[in-house]
């Protein structure tokens, strides 16, 4: 990779953690969408989170064969690796059409639409068997409130949120006060939040969260 690419790569990172709005975090991803599949698995990122999320599926008997909802799906990284384990029933959401548009040519998905989960989403309550999220709660993009409660709500009863949470606002930025709460009141159990490889090439961590919706 060209040292520009790499410098391209680095400026969409910092941007994407300086994000201050949906508005502008759709754009900075609609403009990103095209190259960010070559950038994120290049130029020192190697981006391993959809890989180990799709494999902490299968680790906690998620039902790999039923309805997933692959939440902040992106261009379709982890619904590749979902697919790549067995599943084959995948929708996905995200807040940029263009991510979207690329996820869209994978030919995985049942069904892709545009959705801001930093508010109610528009989904029914037990939709799913498996929800995934990965990538999106980070620095900058979308807050545990009301995220983790809608996830829980729309997951089947018995079925599984698995969850990236960047392990640089897992306490600060009320992500693990959530999950908590999530458990003391007996919406979920909570399977495990353990600290995972994310993006290995520059030594980024994330929790893996499980939850078991009760």
């Amino acid at each position: 990779m060209s040292a520009d690419a790499g410098t391209n790569v680095s400026m969409f990172l910092q941007s994407i953690h300086a994000i201050s709005s949906p508005d502008d975090c759709s754009a900075i991803y609609d403009r990103w969408a095209k190259t960010y599949d070559i950038d994120v698995r290049h130029a020192g990122v190697d981006y391993v989170a959809p890989t180990v999320t799709a494999e902490a599926v299968v680790a906690a008997n998620g039902n790999i064969a039923g309805s997933i909802l692959d939440a902040g799906c992106g261009t379709g990284l982890v619904g590749v690796a979902l697919s790549q384990a067995g599943a084959k029933n995948i929708d996905g959401i995200d807040i940029s059409s263009g991510m979207l548009d690329v996820a869209r040519r994978t030919g995985i998905y049942k069904d892709l639409s545009v959705v801001d989960m930093s508010v109610v989403i528009d989904k029914r309550d037990q939709s799913y068997d498996v929800i995934t999220c990965v990538g999106t709660f980070t620095e900058a993009h979308v807050s545990p409130i009301p995220a983790f409660r809608e996830l829980v709500r729309i997951v089947k009863r018995d079925g599984l949120v698995v969850a990236t949470v960047s392990d640089d606002v897992w306490v600060s930025g009320g992500y693990k006060a959530e999950v908590e709460r999530l458990g003391a009141v007996g919406a979920v159990d909570i399977l495990s939040t353990a600290t995972v490889e994310y993006r290995r090439g520059t030594n980024k961590r994330a929790r893996m969260v499980v939850l078991k919706r009760k």
